[in-house]
């Protein structure tokens, strides 16, 4: 059984970093997209990021404009576990973060994933 399971979540000032992380379990995922989203409260689920490696061992990543420069995602594939390193948060980053993975990037970026994990709190004041 596929399981993605975030945690790291957290109260955090305006300015601060913080780093999530997403642990899959239930097979590798090592040739799999893995992507972060964000739901705020009343607002749809948002694309942040997202991270793959051709079989070249090449890595590409996508970001959202809103986090780009900020946000690094990155991944251990011997933990099967994404990472998400937010740094110079603001109160707009405060949201529900999902974890997701795909078959490809885009697909992922675009939000057709084949599972998602149930989200951690990043909560962020002025």
């Amino acid at each position: 059984q596929v399981q993605l399971v975030e945690s790291g979540g957290g109260l955090v000032q305006a300015g601060d970093s913080l780093r999530i992380s997403c642990a899959a379990s239930g097979r590798s995922f090592s040739n799999s997209a893995m992507g972060w989203f964000r739901q705020a409260p009343g607002k749809e689920r948002e694309f942040v990021a997202a991270i793959n490696e051709s079989d070249e061992g090449t890595t590409y990543v996508l970001y959202a404009d809103s986090v780009k420069g900020r946000f690094t995602i990155s991944r251990d594939n011997t933990k099967n576990t994404v990472y998400l390193q937010m740094n110079s948060l603001k109160p707009g980053d405060a949201a529900a973060y999902y974890c997701a993975t795909g078959q490809r990037l885009g697909p992922v970026r675009s939000g057709r994933v084949d599972c998602w994990g149930r989200g951690t709190q990043v909560t962020v004041t002025s």
